[in-house]
């Protein structure tokens, strides 16, 4: 590829191409985002005749949506009752804390060994988000943007896969986020967790934002199930300190 005075090119794309959803990834992804807002609570049954109406879209997609959705473990299908939203005991939380840990703490170590100043600056602007918030750190505008930095975190790691899970996941976690509305004192010490983990990124030290990161996987499943703390730090790696 040649430049337009016949030299070599030397543009850099700074576009990423469009991709173009499919109905099915729209739908499935609208219903996501209900069940993770509280808008279809625990428990709920879906209905396709309802569904299909308030979207506008026939129920072939609605249906392939709703399979997406049950594969991933948000909805749960009972013979001759149809399709409800997954209802989650201590046991789904822990595992649940288990799985989120491996994720992010894996996108972790893709991002420290990348040191990429657009990441690190990406994430720094998710903290700031959080700080507009602090007056009212047991709100549901902080818990977003608190999600939105481990959102960004695991997409800077350029994983589709962990990214894949990753969705998941924060739709199960924003569903306990109820619980743990009046567990935070000040909003300061759950925005310095994170900007911790960033100061470690920047850093270079992986052992660092891992350990941080352990223990800010541990505080968040000690606020759920104050007798399950210890869960995540089980699955911390030979030669890393909890």
């Amino acid at each position: 590829m040649t430049d337009l005075e016949g030299g070599p090119s030397t543009r850099k794309r700074v576009l990423d191409p469009l991709v173009q959803e499919s109905t099915p990834a729209i739908i499935a992804r609208k219903l996501r985002a209900a069940i993770a807002a509280g808008d279809f609570a625990p428990g709920t049954q879906l209905t396709e005749s309802g569904l299909a109406a308030d979207l506008g879209v026939s129920r072939g997609p609605l249906r392939e949506a709703m399979q997406r959705l049950t594969q991933e473990g948000l909805l749960v299908s009972y013979r001759n009752r149809g399709l409800f939203v997954i209802s989650m005991d201590d046991d789904d939380i822990n595992d649940m804390y288990v799985a989120r840990s491996a994720i992010e703490r894996a996108a972790l170590a893709q991002v420290v060994s990348r040191r990429d100043p657009a990441d690190v600056a990406a994430l720094e602007a998710t903290i700031d988000h959080m700080q507009a918030f602090a007056d009212d750190p047991n709100g549901r505008e902080i818990a977003d943007a608190d999600m939105a930095f481990h959102a960004k975190l695991v997409e800077c790691a350029r994983s589709p896969r962990l990214s894949r899970i990753h969705e998941t996941i924060l739709v199960e976690t924003r569903m306990c986020l109820g619980a743990m509305r009046g567990t935070y004192a000040s909003a300061q010490a759950r925005i310095d967790e994170h900007t911790e983990i960033v100061h470690a990124i920047v850093a270079g030290d992986l052992a660092t934002a891992d350990e941080l990161m352990i223990a800010h996987m541990r505080d968040g499943l000690a606020r759920l199930m104050p007798d399950e703390s210890a869960v995540v730090a089980q699955t911390v790696p030979p030669g890393h300190a909890p």
